[in-house]
């Protein structure tokens, strides 16, 4: 039996340990690669999108999700080194900035239209709340105030209904956590 996490209570939900262990697996492999092309299925943004079902008496999830962050950021250092090496610090710098231009450029649109809205019988992101974090997001990018990547990784909205299309705010949310790892 694996121990590579704690493990919940037998009646409480947690993350599938065959999965965890599975991908984990492929992890270690992708990284520890002598590959240096780049080329591994593991990245850090397949990482970042990594969902694991649930099961009584998995893993414990937010053990298990702390371990993906770290993960991620080995695997982002990394994907970086490779990009410095093949291309140069420049192309490097100048894709992050353009990144962060796209970015600007959605949130420089009025409050309360930033992003689609979801149908009248559909739940989305509370406006509100995603237009005061996209002002903390603006300030981070023009102003350097301080904003953690974990806030980025691990921030929630309230639901609402005619709210904010989810998807949009999530790749959004996506692209300022590349940009925030490339620029490390």
């Amino acid at each position: 039996m694996s121990t590579t996490f704690p493990r919940t209570r037998k009646s409480v939900l947690g993350y599938n340990v065959e999965q965890v262990e599975d991908f984990l697996e492929d992890a270690r492999r992708a990284y520890t690669s002598e590959r240096a092309d780049g080329s591994s299925a593991v990245t850090s943004t397949s990482i970042r999108h990594t969902a694991f079902s649930m099961q009584k008496g998995g893993y414990s999830t937010s053990l298990v999700d702390a371990a993906l962050e770290r993960l991620e950021d080995a695997f982002a250092a990394r994907e970086r080194e490779l990009v410095l090496a093949q291309r140069g610090e420049s192309d490097w710098n100048q894709h992050a900035r353009a990144t962060a231009q796209v970015i600007l450029d959605r949130l420089s649109r009025p409050v309360g239209r930033r992003f689609e809205r979801v149908g009248i019988l559909t739940t989305g992101y509370q406006t509100r709340d995603v237009d005061e974090f996209a002002e903390r997001i603006v300030d981070y990018f023009q102003h350097g105030k301080p904003l953690g990547i974990n806030e980025v990784r691990t921030i929630a909205f309230r639901p609402a209904k005619r709210g904010y299309s989810e998807a949009q705010v999530d790749v959004l949310l996506d692209s300022v956590t590349q940009v925030m790892l490339a620029v490390r």
